[in-house]
């Protein structure tokens, strides 16, 4: 163990008040307490700062002192991350603190959430980060259609194509299918230069970059001149019923809703569809309305599909792409409140 564990007072004292209690955590003698704690107790001052308590370690015990709430929590918290290390995860201060919004704001054990494998790759694995999530890929598991519809970086497309991966794996269906509108940012193909491949192929790049990351990139390219795995715009998609595959639809605001309406009719028996996207970036031109957007109101009810929401919370890039998400938010509904006009057909400036 690199660093002493000794005997010390990690967090400054408080005023005692009427209701402090004390709990104990006796932590395994095989668990590192060094894993648990992290490199010079990085991951104990992340909790010492979310938690108005009191906490003193010794050796691999762990006394909490603070109001009953406060020192369960925590109690709760360290009963998690012991958990989590037992399953083989690594903690690390972003982990920890998306463990510590789950206690907040679930009653979900965010040791059950963060251990569920979605797919083994490459040397690492692959697995839901927050509640919404797992919620997200169960909901995949058990409809036929799924709409993931969240913010940049909540792991919509990502958590998807693992799914697809996978079940290829498993033998589940016989093909992927990766599909985006060609439409992106304001910009317009005509004016691109190059051969229509060329053109189109920078807007499916993140689906290649996301294969790369699941796939052995040497299978990737065998697997598509086979057709097992197909990356295509979707206007290739017309006129065609696909059977026995995993079928994902990526960027769906830009779809308008006869685009949206002639995908979703696409599908085949033994088939699954994941569609994601994000109704306040929208590149559609003025006046055009967005297929995802009004796809909720024409599907809600139906039997087999199924809308999961994603938010900021689930924002698993860098801690400020969160903040800049609810920023964002708060700007656009403060400008609807003074300028209901200002803000029409949901565009928004662009970022995956």
């Amino acid at each position: 163990m690199s660093e002493s564990h000794e005997e010390r007072n990690i967090t400054p004292p408080r005023t005692k008040g009427p209701t402090r209690t004390q709990a104990k955590v006796v932590i395994p003698d095989e668990q590192s307490m060094v894993g648990l704690l992290g490199s010079r107790d990085e991951i104990l001052r992340v909790i010492e700062k979310a938690f108005r308590a009191d906490i003193h370690v010794r050796g691999n015990e762990i006394t909490v002192t603070g109001s009953p709430e406060e020192s369960g929590a925590v109690v709760r918290l360290f009963e998690e991350l012991v958990e989590l290390l037992r399953t083989g995860a690594q903690l690390t201060p972003d982990s920890v603190e998306r463990v510590i919004t789950m206690l907040r704001m679930s009653s979900e054990r965010p040791a059950e959430v963060l251990s569920l494998d979605i797919l083994s790759a490459r040397g690492r694995t692959i697995r839901p980060k927050t509640v919404n999530q797992k919620r997200y890929v169960d909901a995949i598991d058990k409809h036929t259609i799924v709409f993931g519809i969240g913010p940049a970086g909540t792991g919509k497309t990502y958590l998807a194509m693992a799914k697809a991966v996978r079940a290829l794996q498993a033998k589940e269906v016989n093909r992927i299918i990766l599909t985006r509108p060609a439409v992106e940012a304001g910009e317009r193909l005509g004016f691109l230069p190059g051969t229509l491949y060329e053109k189109i192929d920078p807007y499916l790049r993140p689906l290649y970059d996301a294969l790369h990351d699941m796939l052995d990139p040497e299978t990737i390219p065998k697997l598509m001149a086979a057709g097992t795995i197909e990356v295509a715009p979707l206007a290739y998609m017309r006129g065609r019923t696909l059977n026995d595959a995993f079928i994902i639809l990526d960027e769906a605001q830009n779809t308008s809703p006869e685009q949206m309406k002639m995908f979703l009719t696409r599908l085949g028996f033994g088939s699954k569809i994941v569609v994601t996207g994000d109704i306040t970036q929208v590149d559609l031109p003025e006046g055009q309305e967005s297929g995802l957007k009004v796809v909720r109101e024409i599907l809600d009810g139906i039997d087999d599909i199924h809308f999961a929401t994603l938010t900021s919370v689930d924002v698993v890039r860098h801690r400020l792409v969160s903040e800049i998400v609810d920023a964002y938010n708060r700007y656009d509904a403060d400008l609807r409140q003074r300028e209901p006009h200002a803000i029409k057909g949901g565009k928004r400036p662009r970022g995956r």
